[in-house]
C-alpha cells in the first residue's frame, strides 16, 4: 500500500515539491554560508520523494544520549536561517499541492502527507527520515526511559 500512495504522491504532485527540495539543497551547497543546511535539505528531499513508510524524527529522539544545549542552540540559529532563506516558499509549495491534491478523494490520504511535510519544512534542521518502524521504536525507548 505504500508503494502505491508514494508512487500516487509522485505523479499528482509530488513530483514538484521534490524539485523544489532540490533546488533548495543545490542553493544551500551553492551559498557557502548555507551550507550547514544541506543535510537537512537532503533528507526532508528524500521524505518528500516517498512520504508513506517514512518519518522525520528530530535527532534528539534518535539519540537521547547525545543531547546538546549548544548543538540544540545552533540548529535554532539555522533554523531561523532557513526559515528566511527557504522554509517559507517550501511550505507554500506543500500546502499548495496538499490543497490540489485533497480536491480529490483519492487525493486525501497525499494531500494530508503533504501537509505533515509542509510543518516539517519551516524547521527541519536537526530532524532525521528514518523508516516508520524506526521511529516507533525510538519514541517506545525513549518512552520507557522517561518513565521507569
Amino acid at each position: 500500500m505504500r508503494t502505491v500512495l508514494n508512487i500516487l504522491n509522485f505523479v499528482l504532485g509530488g513530483f514538484l515539491t521534490t524539485l523544489s527540495w532540490l533546488l533548495a539543497t543545490v542553493l544551500s551547497v551553492v551559498f557557502i554560508v548555507t551550507l550547514p543546511l544541506t543535510r537537512s535539505c537532503w533528507e526532508i528531499t528524500r521524505l518528500s520523494l516517498v512520504p508513506f513508510g517514512n518519518e522525520a524524527v528530530h535527532v534528539d529522539e534518535l539519540y537521547p544520549d547525545r543531547k546538546s544545549a549548544v548543538l540544540n542552540s545552533g540548529g535554532t540559529l539555522l533554523n531561523v536561517l532557513w526559515f528566511i532563506l527557504f522554509g517559507w516558499w517550501l511550505c507554500v509549495m506543500h500546502v499548495l499541492t496538499g490543497i490540489a491534491q485533497c480536491i480529490t478523494l483519492i487525493g486525501i490520504p497525499l494531500g494530508i502527507a503533504n501537509f505533515k511535510i509542509a510543518a516539517i519544512a519551516l524547521w527541519p534542521v536537526g530532524r532525521r527520515v528514518v523508516p516508520v518502524e524506526v521511529a516507533q521504536a525510538a519514541r517506545e525507548a525513549n518512552a520507557r526511559r522517561r518513565f521507569n
